[in-house]
């Protein structure tokens, strides 16, 4: 997920803060940096000090300073400022968040360093942060979408549990894009460009969005954008032979001698993105009571090659040899309703979300290390079981599938927030569903071997995921004093969830597994029943049978208490308990015995506690906001490779976090803004933690006995939680001033700073794949603007760190005390230094 690589900006009109500033507030660095010209300087002038920040957190219109939450907000303004058009880019500036992407479009988020290292299976467990798209959830089971931030209001970060307001899969925090919405106060439109270089290969960005007034009470709003991004990741020309048959491969043409070309060549900046979309939008007002806002939104993404570097053959280079790629597409309708009955404000937000994509992957590393480790080799031999047969070339690669479909409905009431007892609840309901095809391929692999129906598939899953999720919640306040205000907040919640389908090998596999067709059952004593036994009903979505059907159903509660106290207008301090959950679900095969099942996991609960204060200083030209919080996460799912590297869940462990989080907005003079954030983490297990359990499920002890943990499925208490860093933190500081004429001019200078962290929990596999190295981002940009038009020179990743930001490995396996395929790990980095220019103009 590395496009990123191009900080750009441009923010389309929002007109809050007065017709110039209004009008630059969604243009491209340049523009909303152009904003921020004349803003400042007026509020410096006129004392007014910093301006208002709005946000919709609590499911209700309030000034930031006013929500007793630990909110990180960056408005179009600042949108603009720091160059954001999609994920990478704020997730930068948002220092309680974390992420791990190998691939465009498919980012795993974590919050306050709730993150357990686990494989992120498809089937595995659910996101433990929320991400919306106005009203609407666009968390799928393996990440949200990749939005391109244009014409956008805002994005909102709510740390800590969630699970009041916003329920499953917000159990660590939530993360809110909130868009535009079409004015009938009258017409606004702009474009802005972009123009860009990086590794000497060229990329743009194309953008616009119009307001259009249909009526007094009737306005819509389109926005579009293309963009391309060129390469930075060099496949370079490689070589692997299989030590059990000589068979050499290459991804050169010619090929060395005794060597066979395969079907991807070696080629430099292999890893371009191309990415289009748009949005609509109605907004129409009824009466003076009720309005209903239809949207249309879709986006393409296509992205070539790898974003992961090996960095044993060096940086941004990889040796590959079969086809990669990822094309992903999604479209998504919301409506939202909202209105008055008596004095109760009543909104409903429903909304049905389409994502198809498409991926191909080299698995070349799997099938090396295997046969090098394992003999796996000596297996692919025409005909099969053959002794004096001729081997024949047995790489992998990997054409993967899913289908997304998401529906949620919500109705929620709320009384006005000006009354000393306030209310705000409704119901939800949500429905997902996941096709997953992943299909193995060997191209000379025989019809007899391959998966019946699916020639050259050496193994396959193709099944359907669904997770529901019904709740009731709501949160009531009440003004104990003038000064001093509680809240207490309770969810109720039912999930039901299941999976279907086929996953495993042909009934003539080369290995004559019993898994996939020859999948058999267990009698209650371990006896295992007849081949085919558990794949007898016919196939669904085109597999050959099914041997996989199970489903979980769950009901649970979070609370939340709130104590708030108002020193006065400009000062708040809170505390706030609270607990967060994510669903349980189901593994897709369970363990033979005397091993446990393990044929379902339970939920995973993160209880907060937490005191934050909220304040404004020097006639609020100075902001500083925080929080302190001590978090328990009990009872974790982890996912991991279990017998015959099966992804098995279970509720594995427990951890403690505690940390600080603070954010600081400083006008120190005329033309000067400041504004700096970070987050400091201690994440820690709070119990010996071991994947390998009893027959009755209880973790073995950790040591070097043959019947305790083996130890790299093992972290001692004390071990810190991998992903998250212990430190991250941003520091912006832009310069305004007036130029000629009508021209304001600015420079910036942004840095971004994150502390190294462990890849995974188990120190022995940590110590395997690599930790990840602390790294600075710093990125530049000076141009100027008179409201109407704007240009800026911009420079990102100043000093061309390569700094790697998720590291990980094809298949992560030991067998025994041997490693497969960790050996050779890989990393995602960020975008070398990138050179642009940016224009915009606004009518």
């Amino acid at each position: 997920m590395q496009r990123s690589r191009v900080r750009k900006l441009r923010r389309a009109d929002q007109g809050r803060v007065g017709t110039r500033t209004g009008a630059w507030k969604h243009a491209p660095i340049a523009a909303a940096i152009m904003a921020a010209i004349p803003r400042v300087h007026a509020e410096t002038a006129d004392n007014t000090g910093l301006a208002e920040v709005v946000v919709t957190a609590e499911k209700r219109t309030e000034n930031l300073q006013d929500v007793p939450l630990s909110i990180t907000a960056i408005n179009t303004e600042k949108l603009g400022q720091l160059g954001i058009t999609d994920f990478n880019d704020y997730v930068k500036f948002l220092p309680s968040v974390a992420a791990q992407s190998a691939a465009p479009g498919f980012a795993r988020v974590f919050m306050r360093g709730v993150a357990s290292g686990d494989n992120g299976n498809h089937s595995g467990p659910l996101p433990s942060v929320g991400t919306y798209l106005d009203e609407m959830p666009i968390t799928t089971i393996q990440g949200a979408l990749d939005v391109h931030i244009y014409d956008v209001e805002r994005v909102e970060a709510l740390a800590g549990p969630q699970g009041t307001l916003y329920g499953a899969s917000s159990e660590a925090g939530t993360v809110r894009i909130i868009t535009n919405k079409p004015d009938a106060s009258g017409f606004k439109a702009g474009y802005d460009l972009q123009g860009d270089v990086v590794r000497g290969q060229g990329g743009y960005i194309v953008e616009g969005f119009a307001n259009f007034p249909l009526s007094p009470n009737a306005a819509v709003r389109l926005v579009g954008w293309a963009e391309h991004d060129g390469g930075y990741i060099d496949n370079v020309p490689g070589t692997l032979t299989y030590p059990t048959s000589g068979i050499c491969i290459a991804n050169t043409n010619p090929p060395p001698p005794g060597c066979n070309s395969t079907p991807a060549l070696a080629k430099n900046r292999y890893n371009p993105v191309d990415i289009y979309g748009g949005r609509a939008a109605l907004k129409v007002d009824l009466n003076d009571h009720w309005s209903i806002t239809p949207a249309l939104m879709g986006q393409t993404t296509k992205a070539q090659g790898s974003f992961g570097e090996e960095p044993s053959i060096g940086a941004r280079k990889v040796s590959h040899y079969y086809p990669e790629y990822s094309h992903d597409q999604w479209w998504m309708a919301a409506l939202t309703v909202e209105g008055k009955v008596a004095n109760l404000d009543v909104t409903y937000a429903g909304g049905y979300l389409h994502r198809e994509d498409q991926t191909a992957s080299d698995y070349t590393d799997y099938s090396f290390f295997y046969d090098k480790n394992r003999g796996y080799g000596t297996y692919f031999v025409d005909p099969p079981g053959s002794t004096t047969a001729t081997p024949f070339d047995p790489s992998q690669y990997i054409l993967g599938r899913d289908s997304y479909r998401k529906l949620s409905h919500e109705l929620r009431v709320a009384t006005p927030k000006e009354y000393p007892l306030r209310f705000i609840g409704g119901l939800f309901y949500e429905r997902q569903e996941h096709y997953i095809l992943q299909n193995y391929r060997i191209n000379q692999l025989g019809t007899d071997e391959s998966v019946t129906g699916w020639p050259q598939t050496i193994w396959l899953t193709d099944q359907v995921r669904v997770d529901r999720d019904y709740a009731v919640f709501g949160e009531l306040s009440y003004d104990l004093t003038s000064k001093l205000t509680g809240t207490v907040g309770y969810r109720l919640f039912r999930y039901d969830n299941s999976i279907d389908g086929f996953f495993g090998f042909g009934t003539n596999n080369i290995y004559g597994s019993s898994t996939g067709e020859n999948a058999a059952t267990h009698a209650p004593d371990g006896t295992p029943g007849a081949p085919g036994s558990a794949c007898t009903k016919p196939g669904i979505l085109g597999g050959p049978c099914v041997d996989l059907s199970n489903d979980v159903k769950k009901d649970g509660s979070t609370p939340k208490f709130n104590l708030t106290y108002k020193f006065d207008d400009a000062h708040m301090i809170y505390a706030t308990v609270s607990r967060g959950f994510r669903p349980g679900g189901i593994n897709r095969r369970t363990q033979a015995p005397p091993l446990p099942s393990l044929a379902t996991y339970a939920p995973d609960y993160l209880k907060n506690y937490e005191i934050g204060w909220k304040s404004s200083w020097m006639d609020n030209h100075l902001r500083f906001n925080g929080a302190f919080f001590w978090e328990d996460w009990q009872n974790f799912q982890f996912s991991f490779l279990g017998q015959n590297s099966f992804t098995i869940v279970r509720n594995a462990g427990a951890a403690r976090i505690k940390g600080v989080e603070a954010e600081l907005n400083w006008l120190p003079m005329t033309g000067l803004s400041i504004t700096a954030g970070a987050t400091l983490l201690d994440a820690k297990l709070t119990q010996d933690f071991c994947i390998n359990t009893d027959a009755n499920g209880v973790p073995l002890p950790l040591g070097s006995g043959p019947n305790d943990c083996i130890p790299q499925n093992a972290a001692p208490k004390g071990t810190p939680l991998p992903v998250t860093p212990k430190f991250k933190g941003n520091l912006t500081a832009r310069y305004t001033f007036p130029l000629t004429g009508e021209f304001d001019g600015h420079v910036q200078g942004a840095y971004v700073y994150q502390d190294k962290s462990t890849s995974q929990l188990a120190p022995v596999w940590s110590a395997l794949i690599g930790n990840q190295d602390a790294y600075g981002l710093f990125d530049v940009n000076a141009g100027a603007g008179n409201g109407k038009y704007s240009i800026e020179l911009f420079v990102n990743n100043v000093f061309d760190q390569n700094a790697q930001t998720y590291r990980y490995a094809v298949c992560a396996v030991y067998v025994g005390t041997t490693p497969i395929c960790g050996a050779n790990p890989y990393a995602s980095i960020t975008p070398p230094r990138t050179f642009g220019i940016r224009f915009g103009q606004r009518f």
